[in-house]
């Protein structure tokens, strides 16, 4: 009886901004495992979080901020009939998210703009590597002298622990730097702005805005991903992984 698979092969360079932001600040060690698990990612199911993040994008959105909303989300995934153990498992963890960021839930480090409609379906190619910045929401604000400035917003959950505030640099600067390019596809007098490519940080209510160096971050996600596209045929698999 023949084993089953456990892992498949990603055959072109691809990697999720977020473990790119993680690569960033990553020890050399860390940053190959980060790589490999990209390239060789597991077939069993993972739980995702996208349940919590998708709410918490529609309340944003919505313009409604009543944190009661969060918790009253959360309690009916807590008590959603599941098929499985591993979808009772998935709704609960989903809905332990929305109960945590509910607790936190503020906007006073959001800045003053307005939601937009989300670009749809857009990824980064960065020298090689394809790239999903994971855009949940998109924003907008005038200026005083009628320039629109643009940006975006992604999600970070990890149940209990903050998020790295360098990793969260980097993940806004490479919003940063896919608004750019969304500005530059749309030939519109737009222009992105750091302040308003963030990443939320959910255990912390926190939105951490771009920093004013996010053109050189974003630079050296580019040069990270040159290396990453270099190295990536050579990557071997995990110990004892087995393919189809």
């Amino acid at each position: 009886m023949s084993s089953k698979a456990t892992h498949k092969l990603v055959k072109k360079p691809s990697v999720n901004a977020r473990y790119l932001s993680d690569y960033m600040v990553a020890s050399e060690r860390v940053k190959r495992t980060i790589v490999r698990n990209c390239k060789y990612p597991k077939i069993a199911r993972i739980i995702q979080h996208d349940r919590a993040k998708l709410f918490i994008s529609k309340f944003l959105r919505s313009g409604d901020l009543d944190a009661s909303k969060l918790s009253t989300e959360a309690a009916r995934l807590h008590s959603m009939m599941s098929d499985s153990d591993f979808e009772r498992e998935t709704l609960d963890v989903n809905g332990d998210f929305l109960d945590a960021y509910a607790k936190v839930f503020s906007m006073g480090t959001f800045p003053k703009a307005e939601v937009v409609e989300n670009p749809k379906g857009f990824k980064m190619n960065l020298n090689g590597v394809n790239v999903n910045p994971d855009i949940r929401v998109a924003v907008q604000r005038v200026t005083r002298t009628n320039r629109i400035r643009t940006g975006l917003v992604t999600i970070r959950y990890a149940k209990g622990k903050p998020l790295n505030e360098e990793v969260g640099l980097y993940q806004s600067s490479a919003l940063f730097g896919a608004q750019k390019m969304l500005d530059k596809m749309a030939d519109a007098e737009t222009e992105a702005e750091e302040k308003l490519c963030l990443t939320l940080d959910a255990v912390s209510g926190t939105f951490i805005g771009a920093p004013t160096n996010a053109t050189s971050r974003f630079q050296n996600m580019e040069a990270a991903c040159a290396t990453i596209a270099e190295r990536w045929d050579s990557i071997e698999p995990p110990d004892n992984a087995i393919f189809k």
